[in-house]
């Protein structure tokens, strides 16, 4: 193998690790990288993805494209990267490939992003009261532009009642599901050395109703959760939903990019992100979301910005289970 053979596989390698510390729905982190030589492969892990949540494989779809945002914040101040998303239609799983030329990168804004990877937590924290300003929203719906989905502040009072309801009533739903209850004491971990899943140190203790308006997923099902229970009403805070013009596999993927960047633009500005996914995960409350709110896309989740007190990180599995490397 050539000199720059391995040096791009170095690369690639930092992508990679650079990737695992993205979200993923549950902390499934479904995901799976090939190094070639020339190329890096994203694929879809199908052996991760929620069964009762997630039948589409839409969340597992969004989960990825955040790992990608992330490898190509890696590679971004190194090589210029060019990326494939669904390259090959009779390989479904494969949802992106990158290639890296072979010349200096230019500056682009993903770089000032990547000191910001590891500090990024989903933080389901009570927020502070304080409002989010003007410039912060312009900056993060801009980076929700510059990956070609739309990122749109929910400002009318009833619209926020609306949102909240609907979220309540798709949890409401899924909780009727004896295997979306399964599914989710499954990922909920009481095993802080476990490397997936939602540990109960990041979970709200919920010995009583939430009192967030809906806009918090309840993981704690078995009463453990480590935080303080919540006690603040989410219909005060800033509430944005982010959709795409399209609802195709395409389509997730580039809202999974956008929302990290998004994820990673907030923590940079100093501020963290709440994400509420559920009224998008049932097909009546997303419509009606979409209808109610007169939106011109495809909402795919709601989130929560503000400020709120740190929150523990959860674990990551070690880039031996997330990546294989071929000569070919």
């Amino acid at each position: 193998m050539s000199t720059v053979q391995e040096e791009t596989k170095a690369l690639f390698r930092k992508a990679v690790e650079r990737a695992s510390w993205a979200p993923s729905v549950h902390n499934t982190q479904p995901w799976h990288f090939v190094v070639r030589p020339d190329v890096l492969e994203l694929y879809g892990d199908s052996d991760r993805q929620l069964g009762a949540l997630d039948p589409t494989g839409r969340q597992m779809v969004i989960s990825c494209g955040c790992a990608l945002l992330n490898a190509r914040v890696g590679l971004a101040a190194e090589r210029i990267v060019q990326v494939e998303r669904l390259p090959d239609a009779a390989e479904p799983d494969l949802l992106a490939r990158l290639t890296v030329l072979h010349e200096p990168a230019p500056w682009t804004p993903l770089v000032r992003l990547d000191p910001m990877i590891e500090r990024r937590h989903t933080n389901r924290r009570d927020f502070f009261d304080e409002d989010v300003p003007p410039d912060v929203i312009y900056q993060l719906t801009t980076a929700a532009e510059q990956e070609e989905t739309s990122l749109v502040q929910i400002v009318e009072p009833e619209h926020k009642v609306i949102a909240a309801q609907l979220s309540r009533e798709a949890e409401t739903i899924q909780n009727t599901d004896p295997r979306y209850q399964a599914e989710l004491q499954a990922w909920m971990t009481t095993d802080l050395s476990r490397t997936d899943g939602v540990p109960v140190s990041a979970i709200p203790h919920a010995d009583s109703r939430f009192e967030t308006g809906g806009l918090i997923r309840d993981f704690d099902v078995a009463g453990k959760g480590w935080l303080p229970r919540l006690r603040q009403s989410s219909l005060n805070h800033c509430l944005m939903v982010l959709g795409t013009a399209k609802s195709t596999r395409s389509a997730w993927l580039r809202a999974g990019e956008a929302l990290q960047r998004i994820l990673l633009e907030a923590t940079r500005l100093g501020f963290v992100v709440s994400l509420a996914s559920q009224v998008a995960e049932v097909p009546s409350t997303r419509d009606r979301l979409r209808k109610e709110l007169g939106l011109e896309f495809h909402p795919l989740l709601l989130m929560r910005i503000g400020r709120a007190a740190p929150t523990p990180a959860s674990k990551r599995r070690g880039l031996t289970m997330i990546i294989s490397e071929t000569g070919d």
